[in-house]
């Protein structure tokens, strides 16, 4: 086995690794900038990847930036809630018969989301039950 395959073998998918960063920017009570990400990881990445993968994530659309000295900083553009809507309507919008993935989501709710979502969108539970 070479080198390389067993560096890949120890890689993290990319996802990952975004998914890493999101949650050390959701827990920060600021934006943060790359080096403070950094040292949030523990030195599993290098500032340079790290920077990498923030700009990917900004560009994306996931994040948003300032500017802070020589460098930005970085905050999410919304909570882990937020994030969950986004990914569900994404795969809602790239489905071509919406009304047949919602009415399969909404027959496969729990009683309990059911009742939620009604509430939600300003309807009753259904007393039937």
């Amino acid at each position: 086995m070479g080198d390389t395959a067993r560096g890949r073998k120890h890689r993290r998918a990319n996802g990952v690794r975004e998914a890493e960063i999101l949650d050390q920017l959701q827990r920060a009570e600021t934006a943060l900038t790359p080096g403070e990400v950094t040292e949030r990881l523990g030195g599993e990445l290098t500032y340079n990847s790290v920077v990498t993968i923030l700009t990917r994530m900004y560009t994306k659309g996931l994040l948003t930036r300032t500017p802070h000295g020589r460098a930005y900083a970085y905050a999410p553009v919304t909570d882990d809630a937020g994030f969950a809507a986004r990914r569900m309507r994404t795969v809602l919008e790239e489905r071509p018969d919406r009304a047949a993935v919602l009415a399969r989501f909404a027959d496969e709710l729990s009683d309990a989301d059911a009742d939620l979502l009604r509430h939600l969108l300003g309807s009753e539970p259904d007393t039937d039950r």
